[in-house]
């Protein structure tokens, strides 16, 4: 007689082993028709799932988290489903879910094309209204290979011959259909009501580029219309708001086949990266941190040492001159132990704080380089804090602080936390990470700070805050970062003088702000689409002139501004003035100022905005003051 105990602390007694679908029947109709899975303490389980002893039971719905991942994964075997039914001849691989969605890779001879994608998405629709129930069985591997050799299905009997011969495997079926999974799965695929193929790719066997090439078509997939046509929406606006386009539109950066991940920057969009960097470095100043600049090329090692070349070494661009081995720094928290290094440090010098502005390099693979996003060269706003345990807490404080200021001036209000705390493999004794996740749960927490842990996830040598940004669109970028580390300042030969005149190792907090200064601009573009604040405009005011007559006035007004340090341009073509004022609001001006003969005659200029407001003509002297209370505070 299992008793089940619910969320809500109420408990239902059977007479006999139940499943999930019949426990979730008795407590309503509306229920029995929504659930999904279930979930016995922290596993999901399917519906048909047969509970034979008292245990916690939640049913899951499609309001859950885990109900969307459900949804997910079902929705990928629905993907697979239509294609065997459309194209037998092809071969089923791998089908995991992935954000927002999933995907399936196939092998198929004939290759798929995008007009292909159609008819999947018919063949998915008509088979989930179908409403064909999902059907778990096991199998051992051996006969689970012999079974999908039997069906053609060479690559799933090869991905199941991996698996030690003496597990049992799960295979769901769903009509024809009958696939190889862990699961869990939906109860039948009249749940799965909103999806959308989106496009297909290329990708590797096993993710090796020695294999053969399989095609994966990736799909999204969502509890109800509305939220997917949310979705739909989000990637529209993502796809206007594409930083690489407007980035050619606004004349800022290119990429190019003979630099591969590495910014071309021009002459605007370097205007936006010499702010941003002007303006960290002023707080920075402001909140005791020192300047430092370190070599691009190590010797291999300094890297061996600091364990870098064992764990990265395939990430690093590397040389070698003079019988000497050398890496490009991918990283610059060596490089600032040695400064460190330099002189014998005490702990009245502590906390010392090193900031710079690094210049990093990295390998990364070419199909994962995306515009700004994902580069091979890169500039963090890094800095690392040497200090002491005690000081710790105050340290994250601080920097906490610092980030939020940043991250407002730049309009991100939004902000996610996570602590991630110690992972199995680490390094350090259990007393000194119990004293560093401490500090930094306590540093939150004091600041009032809603935060989600993950724990395990911290860095070998020690654990860490990461903050998310959320932007205009919803999406979620993963940009500031603090970390305690106890590891590398002691394999760098790093030490203090104690109060009690023993040799100590500091510890160093690993911090950055935006992260990469390319990835920080491209995210900024797209959150503006390209319709910066003002005080970081690559030009903040366009001078245009309706004719010739008023040139020399148009003149004045330039010399004016740009002597206060505003970045002002001139627009003297013979041109209609309603074409320059479209053309400099395409490309974003914040204002642009017209002058004709009563401006001249008035010793005045006319503003409008690049939204299109008119503010009517001002003395300049009144200008001025305006664009001085948009900029105040950041330049």
């Amino acid at each position: 007689m299992p008793t089940i105990t619910l969320p809500d602390g109420s408990q239902r007694q059977f007479a006999q082993p139940v499943t999930v679908a019949e426990v979730a029947a008795s407590i309503g109709a509306g229920l029995a028709k929504a659930a999904l899975a279930g979930k016995i303490r922290d596993t999901v389980v399917d519906t048909s799932f047969l509970i034979s002893e008292d245990t916690a039971l939640t049913i899951i719905t499609d309001r859950d988290p885990e109900g969307l991942e459900l949804i997910r994964h079902s929705t990928a075997h629905l993907l697979a489903h239509a294609v065997k039914s459309l194209y037998p001849k092809v071969q089923v691989t791998i089908g995991p879910v992935v954000e927002d969605g999933f995907y399936y890779d196939f092998a198929n001879p004939e290759r798929f094309s995008l007009d292909d994608l159609d008819k999947i998405q018919a063949k998915m629709e008509e088979l989930a209204a179908q409403d064909i129930p999902l059907q778990r069985s096991t199998k051992t591997r051996d006969d689970a290979v012999s079974f999908f050799r039997g069906l053609g299905e060479d690559y799933k009997a090869q991905i199941i011959e991996s698996i030690p011969s003496d597990q049992t495997l799960s295979l769901y079926e769903q009509g024809s259909f009958i696939d190889l999974c862990r699961g869990p799965h939906v109860p039948s695929t009249g749940k799965l009501k909103a999806f959308k193929l989106m496009k297909l790719a290329g990708a590797y066997w096993r993710g090796d580029s020695n294999n053969e090439m399989l095609q994966r078509i990736y799909g999204t997939a969502w509890a109800n219309q509305k939220d997917l046509s949310a979705h739909l929406h989000r990637l529209e606006e993502a796809e206007k708001r594409d930083h690489r386009k407007i980035g050619k539109q606004l004349d800022l950066f290119h990429v190019q086949d003979e630099a591969p991940g590495m910014i071309f920057w021009h002459d605007k969009g370097w205007t936006i990266y010499t702010e941003i960097q002007g303006y960290i470095r002023r707080l920075l100043r402001l909140n005791g941190y020192q300047e430092v600049h370190t070599p691009q090329l190590v010797d291999r090692s300094l890297w061996e040492k600091s364990g870098h070349w064992d764990k990265f070494r395939d990430g690093m661009f590397t040389t070698n001159s003079e019988n000497r081995d050398y890496a490009v720094k991918p990283m610059n928290c060596p490089c600032h132990i040695q400064i460190y290094n330099q002189g014998l440090r005490s702990y009245r010098d502590l906390p010392l704080r090193l900031a710079e502005f690094g210049s990093c390099h990295r390998n990364e693979p070419s199909g994962t380089l995306h515009g700004l996003m994902r580069v091979r060269n890169f500039v963090q706003d890094d800095a690392h804090i040497f200090c002491t345990e005690e000081q710790i807490q105050d340290e994250v404080s601080t920097f906490i602080d610092l980030l939020f200021k940043v991250y407002k001036d730049f309009g991100f209000t939004e902000v996610l936390i996570k602590l991630s705390t110690r992972p199995e493999k680490r390094v350090g004794s259990d007393e000194v990470w119990d004293k560093a996740e401490q500090a930094l749960e306590l540093a939150l927490n004091h600041k009032g700070l809603a935060w989600e842990l993950q724990p395990g996830e911290g860095a070998f040598y020690g654990p860490k805050i990461e903050f998310s940004l959320k932007d205009c669109i919803g999406r979620v970028w993963q940009c500031g970062t603090i970390q305690v580390d106890f590891s590398m300042p002691a394999r760098l030969d790093a030490e203090y003088v104690a109060a009690d005149s023993s040799r100590q190792v500091p510890v160093m907090l690993h911090r950055a702000i935006l992260g990469s200064l390319e990835r920080f601009i491209g995210i900024l573009i797209e959150e503006h689409a390209g319709a910066f604040p003002t005080w970081l405009a690559p030009v903040q005011v366009m001078v245009m002139n309706i004719t010739d007559k008023q040139a020399d006035y148009a003149k004045q007004v330039l010399s004016q501004l740009q002597a206060l340090g505003f970045r002002a341009a001139l627009d003297l073509r013979n041109e209609k003035i309603g074409l320059k004022i479209r053309e400099h609001t395409l490309q974003r001006v914040p204002y642009l100022l017209v002058i004709g003969g009563r401006e001249c005659e008035n010793q005045q200029v006319a503003v409008r905005t690049r939204a299109g407001e008119d503010l009517g003509s001002m003395p300049v002297a009144t200008f001025i003051d305006r664009l001085n209370a948009e900029v105040t505070g950041y330049v």
